[in-house]
């Protein structure tokens, strides 16, 4: 059993074709399982598409929903397409995102954190003249925020919990105890993580997340899935073999995804 349950397409404004070329590139590499989970628009802010490059608009998720769930149709024997969304998470915003999910028939929703403090987890400069002091609760805000968006009960999965590093290498060494008790929160919330391969196309090279963290989520009966997070059809199901392998070499006796929003085992 192959799958992927995170790609994107080009409604966000930073990836490349058609949902579709996603679908058929899933069916070329043998996947059994794609999952399509684009950006969630910014659903409180007044304008329609406040960040062109970053998300789709609000005016055109149930269209987004509609396409997926024509797609389903359409390729229903030859592949199993799911219906996801990558969702932004804003603690203070929470209730409003889960108004418009409760819409539409998601078979799972990825809650991802892409900012701290106000800045983009990605943006290069953000660490700049930092102390220590201050780079740990940096590091501390992010992973609170991590928690959070695991006790909302609004995810079947987290999204790539230490993407933080992707353009901060270094991130991946500021101690402090905040991870272990973050990966211990989402074990009692019985929320899965995801190993998302998209770490291979920024500085920091590799997999989100790291090999401790995924330590710590075996320790504390965390769940796993796998995700691309392809922004470009030709990285669809990227590594999936080799993060199978690698998981069994950690301990992890199976991998999940999520349909109809209930989890399904798939053995390693």
């Amino acid at each position: 059993m192959k799958f992927d349950l995170h790609t994107h397409h080009d409604l966000c404004g930073h990836a490349q074709g058609k949902i579709q070329e996603y679908i058929e590139a899933a069916i070329d590499r043998g996947l059994n399982v794609i999952g399509i989970a684009d950006h969630s628009p910014y659903f409180t802010n007044e304008e329609d598409q406040p960040y062109p490059t970053i998300a789709m608009p609000k005016s055109h998720f149930s269209d987004y929903v509609h396409e997926v769930q024509q797609l389903k149709k359409l390729y229903s024997g030859k592949i199993d397409v799911l219906l996801g969304v990558e969702s932004d998470f804003f603690p203070e915003q929470i209730e409003i995102y889960r108004s418009y999910y409760e819409r539409y028939p998601f078979d799972y929703i990825i809650g991802s954190v892409h900012h701290v403090d106000g800045i983009n987890i990605f943006e290069k400069g953000r660490w700049d003249g930092l102390t220590e002091q201050e780079k740990i609760r940096t590091k501390e805000t992010y992973y609170s925020l991590i928690n959070q968006s695991a006790r909302s009960s609004m995810f079947q999965i987290l999204g790539h919990i230490d993407a933080m590093k992707g353009y901060y290498p270094a991130f991946s060494f500021i101690q402090t105890e905040a991870v272990e008790q973050t990966l211990k929160i989402i074990g009692e919330c019985d929320i899965a993580i995801e190993i998302n391969t998209s770490g291979k196309t920024k500085d920091v090279g590799g997999w989100y997340p790291s090999d401790e963290i995924l330590e710590l989520a075996r320790h504390n009966g965390v769940k796993v899935t796998f995700g691309s997070d392809a922004h470009d059809p030709h990285r669809v199901g990227d590594e999936f073999e080799i993060v199978q392998t690698h998981l069994k070499d950690i301990g992890f006796k199976e991998m999940v995804y999520f349909k109809n929003k209930q989890r399904i085992i798939v053995r390693l």
